[in-house]
């Protein structure tokens, strides 16, 4: 289960709960713990993918939906 459903506060920031997963996925994995190098590096080089394609499809779903209300008001 997603660590974002417990005891966090509210971020308010859109996709917050699971930028906080990814923030916490890179920081406790073995490419910087073991390894040292920086969380950044770590996600070039494909650690926490999944949790990364989740964090980009709910930024471009906000971005959709911004589209489609701008698409609209233009037609």
């Amino acid at each position: 289960m997603p660590k974002y459903y417990e005891d966090k506060e509210e971020d308010g920031r859109a996709c917050g709960g699971v930028r906080e997963d990814l923030r916490q996925c890179l920081l406790e994995s073995p490419c910087v713990l073991q390894e040292n190098k920086s969380p950044k590096q770590c996600l070039k080089e494909g650690h926490c993918r999944n949790l990364q394609m989740t964090f980009f499809a709910c930024k471009r779903s906000m971005v959709s939906v911004c589209g489609v209300f701008s698409a609209s008001s233009l037609s």
